[in-house]
């Protein structure tokens, strides 16, 4: 048995509808439904019943860096939308860092309860480069020079 990937996530959150709000400026997700005080969100492109769960949680959040989930990677599908969710997230004051992982182009960012969340364009495998230097700064500019903005990722040639 092999997985298809992941459908969705669900995290607990101390606000759900204020939380649902960030996400809809910071991912452009849509809100499909609600129980109770749970919202759940969806990509308008998405072919899920849901891909972002939102549940109201009892208590504090855990220590950061302590057993548990460490962040979640949402992809983008042009390299110019990713210099535009820079942009917005910096806006936001939600971005934390940036890499050039080699096989990805990342944002790392804080949603308001400081669950970590990455933004990334994936390389698309004819463009891979094995031997490309790996965690180094990223520079956007130079990769839509080389590649063009509206290259897409390799998940969407994919879809």
């Amino acid at each position: 048995m092999a997985t298809l990937g992941i459908r969705h996530a669900v995290l607990w959150v101390s606000d759900p509808e204020a939380s649902a709000g960030f996400y809809t400026q910071a991912l452009g997700l849509q809100v499909v439904n609600r129980y109770g005080t749970a919202v759940f969100m969806a990509s308008p492109s998405s072919n899920t019943d849901h891909d972002l769960g939102l549940f109201d949680a009892a208590g504090e959040g855990a220590p950061a860096r302590h057993v548990g989930l460490y962040h979640l990677a949402w992809e983008i599908a042009t390299l110019a939308e990713l210099a535009e969710a820079r942009t917005r997230l910096a806006e936001m004051g939600a971005l934390m860092g940036e890499n050039n992982h080699g096989t990805s182009r990342s944002l790392y960012c804080h949603d308001p309860d400081g669950i970590e969340f990455e933004v990334m364009w994936e390389v698309p495998l004819e463009l891979y480069e094995p031997d490309a230097p790996r965690n180094i700064p990223l520079d956007l500019e130079a990769d839509m020079a080389r590649w063009g903005a509206d290259r897409l990722s390799r998940g969407a040639t994919a879809a």
